[in-house]
């Protein structure tokens, strides 16, 4: 934790929360927004599925590699760096895909995306740990969530009234927009949380040796995936929803934001109480009740889509209630992970990131074209997921009974 925390940013907790959450919101809102132009975007560039599903695994990809820098570079030259150059040359990048004229074109400048807007994503959380005590940590962390599920609830809403009221490229002129508008605010306010004297040298030989130490950790393994493999049970519908809701369920694109209204309520309300949690019961605990939460609602999942047809009465309240399980427990994880190595957490926070987006990539590239277009395999793909976050977490308690068994 910086010794000056309380002169970098004399404002209110809430207003820190609320700038790191819009810098966490760019990954979300590069997938979430242009999800409902699927299909225009395919018909406009002569694309099939299998390469409109490349622009999704294309930027999770990008964002997964870049992860494993963004941390070490923030550990070294600083956090706000780091998120100013992430923000310039994510909007550079929203420019190049609202210019595309070829599929290609457009996988290409979406890798791009990828490889930026982790820079937020990661950094923000470093600069949570800087600047708080555990406790406290945590009830940022989830005022993060809170706020930062506000934006792709919305995000669906503004792609699809985009798409079909003017084109699929003022989709990314749009999220251009809203890069130079961070970039601004950042420059702005944010200040800089890493204390000089915290600052780590930038050399191969170090890094090296820091992300040896980080990936032979057992403890380090095990959380990332705890934290990070559970999420694709939520995120696989996510990258399903083109057909999971315009052909299983029969929605029309402005009617996707349904499904993520009520997927991120989930989240927020999760996120909630995970921050009224914080201090008082102790983080295993939270994190048994949200493993508790996300089995018992996919294996309900499953048992339904196996008897019925799925319908959108009943078929979207399971993700929402898995997104809220996930979002009680994450916050929890994510502390535990940063605190394992204080000197390196920009590196942790990398190499997390690094981990769940690359499960996220294959989730998109290869599991999620398989099962899209049957309800019953969504369920069971999902269900799969928890199952790899929950053996991670019991092997993790079982060698290690004590880690998160302080309030």
């Amino acid at each position: 934790m910086n010794p000056n925390a309380a002169q970098l940013w004399p404002a209110p907790r809430w207003a820190l929360a609320i700038l790191l959450a819009l810098l966490g919101m760019l990954g979300p809102f590069s997938i979430d927004t242009f999800i409902p132009a699927f299909s225009g975007i395919a018909a406009s560039l002569n694309a099939t599925p299998a390469q409109m599903q490349q622009t999704l695994s294309a930027y999770l990809f990008g964002f997964a590699f870049m992860n494993l820098f963004h941390g070490a570079l923030s550990d070294s030259f600083g956090r706000r760096p780091v998120v100013l150059t992430g923000l310039a040359i994510f909007t550079l990048a929203s420019a190049g895909c609202a210019l595309s004229q070829s599929i290609g074109q457009l996988v290409f400048f979406r890798a791009l995306q990828g490889l930026s807007t982790g820079a937020g994503i990661v950094v923000s959380r470093a600069v949570v740990r800087d600047m708080f005590a555990p406790a406290d940590a945590q009830k940022v962390m989830s005022q993060i969530t809170i706020y930062f599920g506000v934006a792709p609830a919305i995000a669906p809403i503004i792609g699809g009234w985009l798409f079909v009221h003017i084109n699929w490229h003022s989709i990314f002129w749009f999220l251009t927009g809203v890069g130079l508008v961070l970039w601004l605010a950042n420059f702005r306010f944010l200040p800089e949380t890493l204390h000089a004297s915290q600052r780590q040298p930038m050399n191969a030989r170090h890094l090296l040796r820091g992300y040896w130490q980080l990936c032979s950790n057992p403890r380090f393994a095990l959380l990332a995936l705890a934290s990070g493999v559970p999420f694709n049970g939520m995120f696989l519908y996510v990258l399903s929803a083109p057909e999971f809701l315009g052909q299983l369920l029969s929605l029309r694109p402005t009617e996707f934001f349904w499904f993520f209204l009520l997927t991120i309520s989930g989240i927020m309300s999760g996120a909630w109480i995970s921050g009224r949690m914080a201090g008082k019961i102790p983080a295993k605990t939270q994190i048994r009740h949200g493993f508790v939460i996300m089995v018992l609602v996919s294996v309900v999942n499953v048992l339904a889509n196996w008897l019925f047809k799925a319908h959108v009465s009943w078929a979207l309240f399971p993700v929402a209630i898995f997104a809220f399980g996930w979002a009680m427990m994450v916050p929890a994880v994510t502390l535990l992970v940063l605190d394992l190595y204080p000197e390196r957490r920009g590196m942790a926070s990398s190499l997390q990131a690094c981990l769940g987006s690359t499960a996220n990539g294959l989730v998109a590239g290869v599991l999620a074209p398989l099962v899209m277009h049957s309800a019953i395999a969504l369920a069971i793909a999902s269900t799969c997921m928890v199952a790899v976050g929950l053996l991670a977490w019991t092997w993790l308690h079982r060698r290690w009974p004590d880690i998160g068994r302080s309030v």
